[in-house]
């Protein structure tokens, strides 16, 4: 049987070019030409007219449509179902992607044991050998007694096995490494990844079965592939952290059966990944006395509040002063540098000011903001935050203190971690008092800082 014809589209223009060529011929672009599959023409000369021979659809109207509880497979990982909402869905397709040796075969590994005792699941590994795979699970000491292993990497092959086997429940680890017969282009490519993950996605709507692939991050940590790749899966999640550190975090950017922003946090040991019951813990660190340029902040990781501490060093400028940020925005940095100096009369523009969150946790919220510049200005005045203090609030242009979601759960899990005192924004002020919390609600940035000195 022939193979399908295939163009090369250009991604910028949609123009087609029967070769690959380094340059659109139609816009001139250069690299966007990647292959696909060409469309056979259709044997009805009426058929590029709209309505001419088609099925009418079926028109329903949205509020007589019937709506019910979502069944979940939980994956026996708390933090993981936490994350995908409450577990795996039949039929759904979940993206996740990570950094080499981050943990993400490692963790699916175990999910799929622990699936396993009550629902069918099929490991296809694209990148590691049968013998590689067993010697993990026994050095995890985990039961696979139930899992069943495919060592393939041509899509035609592995669609055959999912519809004989007819898993609940399928890892495939990669999508990079699929290919399909149907293209020349080598696996890994544009074409391969969209085609392959196409195929699956279509597969498992039809059939029930819950698809986890595995994805590759470019250097700049993105998922690596066509962009369209995340808009086809129903879950894509993010595994982060430093690979020279123990601790890992699963985030969750796009959930169509559950909340997004939610985080998992682990710890890599011996044994696999180890869920972490408290992951405030990890955020803080363990000074034997207060020190300049410390400062604690609660974060709003969906669903979750985490204490997470902000490290803040500002010291003299030989050369051209230096701003860098670890886990924050940068450009929010500059931003916040240029409000602390206008309304609060403290100049940095002859001073490195370098910020770390603790951890490795990435902060995406504006809600850091006053935690950012209590901690410069406590590095820059060599005097630290006073004991048992927690901050968080947005801070605008004009100074203003602004508040933020879910302020009560925020301050309720500081208490609950022994903090006693907080500065937050005025309009988080709670209407009932926190037992033993004392809260100084501000709504400018100078009176923040004025607080500061207790």
């Amino acid at each position: 049987m022939a193979k399908p014809k295939t163009i090369y589209s250009c991604t910028e223009c949609g123009g087609q070019s029967p070769k690959w060529q380094g340059q659109c011929p139609h816009c001139n672009a250069w690299n966007t030409l990647v292959e696909s599959v060409a469309e056979t023409a259709s044997n009805n000369r009426f058929a590029t007219l709209a309505g001419v021979n088609a099925e009418r659809g079926q028109v329903l109207q949205l509020s007589k449509v019937k709506t019910q509880d979502i069944p979940r497979q939980p994956t026996g990982i708390g933090e993981f179902d936490r994350v995908l909402g409450g577990g795996l869905v039949s039929g759904g397709v979940v993206l996740i992607g990570g950094d080499p040796g981050i943990g993400k075969s490692t963790m699916l590994l175990q999910a799929l044991c622990a699936i396993s005792a009550s629902s069918s699941v099929l490991y296809v590994s694209g990148e590691e050998s049968p013998q590689q795979i067993a010697m993990r699970a026994n050095r995890l000491t985990l039961d696979t007694h139930d899992v069943k292993l495919l060592a393939e990497i041509e899509l035609e092959k592995i669609l055959a096995t999912l519809g004989h086997e007819k898993p609940q429940v399928a890892v495939i680890d990669s999508i990079q490494t699929v290919y399909s017969a149907a293209l020349t282009s080598a696996p890994g490519s544009v074409a391969q990844v969209r085609e392959c993950a196409a195929h699956l996605t279509r597969f498992a709507k039809s059939t029930g079965t819950t698809i986890v692939l595995v994805g590759h991050v470019t250097k700049e940590g993105a998922l690596a592939g066509p962009r369209v790749l995340e808009h086809m899966v129903d879950t894509v999640l993010y595994f982060e952290g430093d690979t020279h550190s123990s601790f890992r975090l699963i985030r969750a950017v796009k959930n169509r059966f559950g909340a997004v922003n939610e985080i998992g946090v682990f710890a890599m040991t011996e044994k696999g990944l180890r869920e972490v019951t408290n992951p405030s813990a990890m955020f803080l660190s363990t000074h034997s006395s207060n020190v300049p340029g410390s400062c604690v902040m609660v974060t709003q990781e969906g669903t979750r509040p985490l204490l997470v501490e902000i490290q803040a060093l500002v010291d003299e400028a030989h050369m051209n002063p230096k701003r860098l940020s670890v886990g924050l925005e940068q450009n929010r940095l500059a931003m916040l540098l240029a409000v602390l100096h206008r309304h609060a009369g403290i100049a940095c523009f002859d001073q490195d000011v370098f910020i770390n969150a603790v951890g490795g946790v990435k902060i995406d919220e504006p809600g850091a903001d006053l935690a950012v510049l209590l901690a410069i200005v406590s590095s820059l005045r060599n005097k630290p935050l006073p004991t048992k203090h927690v901050v968080f609030g947005e801070v605008g242009l004009a100074g203003e203190v602004r508040p933020v979601q879910r302020g009560q759960e925020r301050l309720k899990e500081a208490a609950k971690l022994g903090f006693t005192h907080a500065i937050i924004p005025k309009g988080n002020k709670p209407k009932q008092k926190i037992d033993g919390m004392e809260i100084i609600a501000v709504d400018r940035v100078e009176q923040a800082v004025e607080a500061m000195r207790g």
